[in-house]
C-alpha cells in the first residue's frame, strides 16, 4: 500500500500522463510540441546547471524531523484499516421487510403544492439513498417512511420551512408521492486473518492481521516522512536565484498539460481555462501559477544539489524498480516513448534522493 503525496508539479505531470495513456488505445499515436526529457541529460539531471550554485545547501544528512510527523497512533492505524474494510464491503437490495430507522433506503419521490409539480420536487425516477429518520430533508419527511415496505407508494406530507431557500415554497404544504425501491444493506466484512491472507498475501505479503496492522503502521509512517522532507524542500530550501531555462520548462509543461486536456475534452484552450480552471486564458494562468513554478524549481534544485553533493545517481535498473513500487509493472517502454528516459530517471533520481534524506534523518 502506497499513499505518498505526490504534490510537486514536476510528479504530478507524469501521474496525470499515466492516468491519460491508461485511456488510449495507441500511446504511440500520441504527439506533443513539448518534450518533458528536454534539458535533462541522461542522468536525469538538468543540463549544464549545477544546482548547488543556486542553493543554499541544508542538512540533508541528519536532518531533524519531529515526532509528531512520523509518530503514527493507534487511531491513524485503525482509520486506515476501517477505510481498507469499507472498500471491501458489499451491498444487498433487501425487499422483504419494512424500513427501521437509520436504514439506508432507495426511494423515488414527485412533489407537489396545491397539486402542481414544482422544480426539483421529483428524482425523475432516477432514485436516490437517504437515511431513514435523519433530518436531511425538509421537516420530517424521512421520518414518515419509517415502518413502510419496499414496493409500497405512499404520500409524504411536509410544509415548507418560512426561510426556504425558495421564496414561493417558503412556509408551504407539500406532498411528496413517495416509492420505496428498496433497503440498501451494506455488509463489511469482518477483519480476520483468512481476509488478510486471501486479499493482501500476494499484493503486500501481509497473511495475518498482526502483519497488517503493522504494515499499515510502517506504510503511514514512510508517508508522513516523505511528504515531511518534500515539503521542506519544496517551501524552506533558500534559493540565490531562479535558472530562467527552469521556469520556461515548468511553463511549458503546464501549457502543454492544460492544451492536451482542452484537446482531450475536443475544446479550444482559451475556452478550457475559462470553464474548467477558472482563467481567462494562459497568460493569466501563468500568472496565478508563479509561485508555484518557483517552488517546483526550488524542489527541483534541492533534489539536484542533494544528487550532486551525496553522489546519488540513477541507472536504468533504478528506473525498473521505480516503476515496480509505484505502478506494479517493470515495463515502462511506453512512457519512455512519450516521455524519454532522461524524464524518468529525473524522476527515479528524486525518489532516491527522498529516501536518501530519511535514511540519514535524525527522527526526534
Amino acid at each position: 500500500m502506497k499513499n505518498t503525496k505526490k504534490h510537486i508539479y514536476l510528479l504530478l505531470v507524469i501521474i496525470l500522463s499515466f492516468l491519460f495513456f491508461a485511456g488510449c488505445s495507441d500511446t504511440a499515436e500520441t504527439e506533443t510540441a513539448f518534450s518533458y526529457s528536454e534539458g535533462i541529460d541522461n542522468k536525469g539531471f538538468w543540463e549544464k546547471i549545477k544546482a548547488m550554485d543556486y542553493i543554499d545547501m541544508f542538512t540533508y544528512q541528519g536532518m531533524e524531523i519531529p515526532s509528531d510527523v512520523h509518530q503514527m497512533s493507534g487511531e491513524d492505524v485503525q482509520a486506515e484499516i476501517d477505510y481498507i474494510l469499507e472498500s471491501y464491503s458489499t451491498t444487498e437490495e433487501i425487499t422483504d421487510r419494512s424500513i427501521i430507522d437509520g436504514d439506508i433506503v432507495n426511494i423515488d419521490y414527485v412533489g407537489s403544492v396545491d397539486g402542481i409539480k414544482f422544480d426539483g420536487g421529483s428524482t425523475d425516477g432516477l432514485g436516490t439513498e437517504v437515511t431513514a429518520g435523519s433530518m436531511d430533508y425538509i421537516d420530517d419527511f424521512l421520518v414518515q417512511i419509517i415502518g413502510h415496505t419496499p414496493g409500497e407508494t405512499i404520500d409524504v406530507e411536509v410544509t415548507f420551512p418560512d426561510d426556504y431557500e425558495e421564496i414561493s415554497l417558503q412556509g408551504r404544504d407539500a406532498i411528496f408521492v413517495t416509492t420505496i425501491n428498496h433497503i440498501v444493506y451494506t455488509e463489511t466484512p469482518e477483519l480476520t486473518d483468512e481476509f488478510v491472507e486471501t486479499n493482501f498475501s500476494e499484493s503486500n505479503g501481509w497473511t495475518t492481521v498482526a502483519e497488517m496492522t503493522e504494515g499499515i503502521h510502517d506504510d503511514l509512517r514512510t508517508s508522513a516522512l516523505e511528504e515531511y522532507v518534500m515539503d521542506y524542500m519544496y517551501y524552506e530550501v533558500t534559493v540565490s536565484s531562479i535558472p530562467d531555462v527552469l521556469m520556461d520548462y515548468q511553463v511549458e509543461a503546464m501549457q502543454d498539460y492544460y492544451q492536451n486536456s482542452a484537446d482531450d475534452y475536443g475544446m479550444e484552450l482559451s475556452a478550457f481555462l475559462t470553464e474548467y480552471v477558472g482563467v481567462a486564458d494562459m497568460d493569466e494562468l501563468i500568472e496565478s501559477s508563479q509561485e508555484a513554478n518557483t517552488n517546483n524549481v526550488r524542489y527541483s534544485l534541492a533534489i539536484q544539489a542533494v544528487a550532486e553533493a551525496a553522489g546519488i545517481s540513477v541507472e536504468e535498473d533504478d528506473v525498473v524498480a521505480y516503476f515496480e513500487e509505484y505502478l506494479g509493472t517493470s515495463d515502462y517502454s511506453a512512457y519512455e516513448e512519450e516521455l524519454g528516459l532522461p524524464y524518468l530517471k529525473q524522476l527515479t533520481l528524486q525518489q532516491k534522493v527522498v529516501d536518501f534524506i530519511i535514511e540519514n534523518a535524525v527522527l526526534l
